[in-house]
């Protein structure tokens, strides 16, 4: 059986404010050519097929798309519901939708109960059981299953002692979906804190038993164990990830379990970048060409920060999307320590410019900020 490990779609999510809903499109494209051309038996999606609970209508247009596709071809799909997905809207209507092949595992409460799937090898090669086990917030599921502490481990561990009785009882290999952060996995800025519902990290070894572990959540694809990884994000969700080859795992299982995987990398509708240094030598210097069609971002160290600089940047590196400044030789020490009680409010606002800026404003800024200054006053006196 071939089996094609996805996770972390985030339909509907923005870079930047820049629509990713066009890439996600060409992700989908490739899935479903990977699906073809590779003789996937079985698409897992091991949670945050939404990027917020309440998805716009686009991105659930597309994961439509995605799934009438995924019927098409004759795979199986088993999707679980991550941190950032509503359990009970993924999961509406999921026994109905079984029926088609498209197999919604949002439900604590069925985490024991699995989507059994013929091997297409028949003979020995006999069932897989495909377990989903969704995000898992601890302080829910704490009192239904009587948990012994507030934290992820517990919650994990109760749902995998559940899974390894129903296997045993069937005899059958057995496919684990699980949206958590595995310790020692490495996160990156695109990822929504888990921690506030307890104690975060679960042991690699609370997967221990299943035949394969398609973990969700962390957006860089991972090797936890040989059988128990992540996939990452199909696309890059922050500059963190930059240098991250995004893809699904391609899993091979034998009639014995597990017997191996290869990474089936996605295509990058536009890479990322980062770029250091003063102003004018990003924009003249040939060794940063190829950057000028990537998203970009952007961090400043000319001495005193340059004006109009992301319009400047924008006629060179049109796609910059974020500009910081860090002048050389660190950021100089500010007088923001001085009284402003009873000082005129343009003077403290011209002040601050000054200091933030490293010059002060010209005389059009200064008239700018004056009609600021009246309009709040104005604002005010009318309130």
């Amino acid at each position: 059986m071939r089996v094609l490990h996805t996770s972390d779609w985030h339909l509907g999510r923005s870079f930047h404010r820049e629509s990713l809903l066009a890439a996600q499109g060409v992700f989908v494209d490739h899935l479903i050519e990977t699906v073809r051309s590779e003789r996937v038996d079985v698409v897992v999606v091991s949670g945050d097929v939404y990027d917020r609970a309440l998805p716009s209508v686009d991105a659930v247009d597309l994961c439509n798309q995605a799934l009438r596709r995924l019927v098409a071809e004759g795979v199986r799909t088993v999707l679980i519901s991550g941190n950032h997905d509503s359990a009970r809207r993924l999961g509406f209507g999921a026994e109905l939708i079984d029926a088609a092949g498209v197999h919604l595992r949002t439900d604590p409460a069925r985490v024991g109960e699995p989507v059994v799937i013929e091997d297409p090898a028949g003979g020995a090669a006999g069932e897989v059981a495909f377990y989903g086990i969704p995000y898992l917030e601890p302080e829910l599921v704490r009192g239904p299953w009587e948990l012994p502490e507030r934290s992820h481990t517990a919650a994990i561990g109760h749902a995998m002692s559940l899974i390894r009785a129903d296997a045993a009882r069937r005899g059958t290999r057995s496919v684990v979906l699980a949206h958590a952060f595995v310790t020692g996995g490495r996160g990156s800025d695109s990822e929504r804190d888990i921690s506030v519902g307890g104690l975060a990290h679960v042991p690699v070894t609370a997967f221990d038993g299943a035949d394969y572990v398609a973990l969700g959540h962390l957006h860089g694809r991972q090797r936890m164990t040989e059988t128990v990884r992540y996939s990452g994000s199909p696309i890059a969700y922050s500059f963190s990830e930059a240098d991250q080859v995004k893809g699904s795992w391609l899993v091979e299982l034998g009639p014995d379990g597990f017997a191996g995987a290869e990474f089936a990398e996605a295509p990058v509708p536009r890479r990322l970048g980062r770029l250091t240094g003063r102003l004018d030598d990003l924009l003249t210097s040939a060794e940063y060409a190829d950057h000028e069609d990537r998203w970009l971002q952007v961090t400043l160290t000319d001495p005193v920060r340059p004006k109009g600089a992301m319009e400047r940047l924008r006629t060179r590196f049109a796609h910059t999307l974020t500009l910081a400044f860090e002048p050389e030789g660190g950021v100089r020490e500010t007088v923001t320590r001085a009284r402003t009680a009873g000082r005129p409010e343009i003077e403290v606002a011209l002040d601050f410019v000054r200091e933030v800026r490293g010059e002060a404003a010209d005389a059009d800024e200064i008239v700018l900020l004056q009609r600021a200054v009246e309009a709040c006053r104005t604002k005010e006196a009318m309130a």
